[in-house]
Formats: structure tokens, C-alpha cells, sequence
């Protein structure tokens, strides 16, 4: 007898080549046909080098003086892969509108790669940027309800599922997030002030090493204000990821 998981997969093979067939994969950033990015756009990503980059907010080439923050940043450092234009840009707009959640994966290879890189260098504490063995979960900065009911899902949780099986960590889904004004046209204080207050943890977080996980740093005001719900419900500390930083 055929089982049923056996039929189900058949069926989602059928289904995904039917799919490829009426609507061709393309590259998100040339939209020319083949990958969701392909090899020409790979190798034009605009990587940070992360021994140049500011080890509290992530901002490239700060590593000396940063003109980007004051070094008081709420993570105790951010690490991000990619400046935030052409591709990377495409990337994360594909993910959370156009639904293309296969980048989900995509995204959390590139944070992977900038976690690596940059666990060669230094925090503003003397510690490396990023320690697998000195991280103790992973969690992300989760959409409003809004954004989920308006989407059908949380593209960072998408991510950090992703992420949380590249670098063999467990994942801990308990940030909550209320409501708050799009971001996108506000100014630095503007960011700051609309999302005070407006994440919690949900659970009991006494000595926690967490690495924090978003899409795109802008003025670190999500980033601040998730790692503060964190060290607010007893974290030890909070190192921030992001995949892009605008700067």
C-alpha cells in the first residue's frame, strides 16, 4: 500500500513543476530567468567586510570612528552582511511583498556567512563579535499582528527558522510586538520614539546569551528596542544580525 506521506510528496513534486512551468523562476535582482539570484548577481553582492565594519551598529568601514552611531547601541553588537542596495534591497522587498519565500533561506546563508566572518573580530567588550558556543538561542524581530495577518506570515521567522538549522542553534520565538506607525518615513528620533514600549519577551530569559535576528538595519531603533524587551526579562546579553545596513 502507498503511504500517504509518499502520495503528498508526488503530489507537491507535480504541483512545484507545474508551477515552474506557468511561472519561471527568476533572478530577483536582473529578473532574468534560472535562479532567484543568479551567478552574476551573487558575485556583485555588496558584502561588508566585517574586520572594517563598526562592531556596535554594523555600519561599514566604522571600525575605527563610526558616523553611523555613538557606539551605545543596545545590542551588545551587530554584525551585518550587506549594504542595503541593488540586490540585497531586492531581496528583502521579494520576501515580504512579492511572497518569494524560498529567499528565506537565501537571507539566512548570507547572515551565516557574515556570522562566521565576523566571529574573527572583536566587540566593543573584547569578545568576538559572534560565538556559536557562547550563544545560547536565537530569536527575531517579529512582525505586528497587522503586517502578519495582511502577508499570511512573519518573514523573520522564516529567516530565523533557516538560520537557527545553519548555525545548530535552538530557536526562541518570544518577542511579542504591538502595533506601531511604518517606520519607513521616519527620521532617526521619530523611529526611536514610535516603537518605545512596543516589544515584549514573552518567557522567563535569566542568563540568556541570545543572538537577535532582522532584516534590515536602519537607525537600530528595532534592534534596541527588541533587545531591550530581552535584557528586560533577563538576558545576559543580546548580539544583534541583521542582512542589510543602511548607512
Amino acid at each position: 500500500m502507498v503511504s500517504a506521506p509518499f502520495i503528498a510528496s508526488i503530489n507537491r513534486a507535480v504541483c512545484e513543476s507545474l508551477a515552474e512551468a506557468l511561472f519561471p523562476t527568476r533572478c530577483v535582482a536582473c529578473d532574468q530567468p534560472g535562479e532567484l539570484l543568479c551567478e552574476e548577481c551573487r558575485e556583485a553582492l555588496p558584502w561588508i567586510e566585517q574586520r572594517l565594519a563598526c562592531p556596535s551598529c554594523g555600519a561599514p568601514y566604522g571600525f575605527l570612528t563610526c558616523t553611523e552611531c555613538d557606539g551605545g547601541w543596545a545590542p551588545r553588537a551587530t554584525v551585518a552582511a550587506l549594504g542595503f542596495h541593488g540586490a540585497p534591497a531586492r531581496m528583502v522587498t521579494c520576501l515580504k511583498d512579492a511572497h518569494e519565500l524560498r529567499l528565506a533561506p537565501v537571507v539566512a546563508a548570507a547572515v551565516a556567512c557574515a556570522l562566521e566572518e565576523a566571529s574573527a573580530w572583536p566587540a566593543r567588550d573584547g569578545d568576538p563579535r559572534f560565538s556559536r558556543s557562547d550563544t545560547d538561542a536565537l530569536c527575531f524581530v517579529p512582525a505586528t499582528a497587522e503586517a502578519y495577518f495582511r502577508r499570511g506570515f512573519d518573514h523573520m521567522e522564516l529567516v530565523a527558522r533557516a538560520l537557527s538549522r545553519e548555525l545548530g542553534l535552538p530557536l526562541a520565538d518570544v518577542l511579542q510586538r504591538a502595533s506601531a506607525r511604518d517606520q519607513r518615513d521616519l527620521g532617526r528620533e521619530e523611529r526611536a520614539e514610535n516603537l518605545s514600549g512596543t516589544m515584549r519577551a514573552v518567557d522567563d530569559l535569566s542568563g540568556a546569551r541570545l543572538l537577535l535576528v532582522d532584516d534590515v538595519a536602519t537607525t537600530g531603533s528595532s534592534l534596541a528596542e527588541g533587545a531591550r524587551a530581552l535584557l528586560a526579562r533577563g538576558a545576559s546579553s543580546v548580539t544583534a544580525c541583521v542582512l542589510a545596513r543602511v548607512w
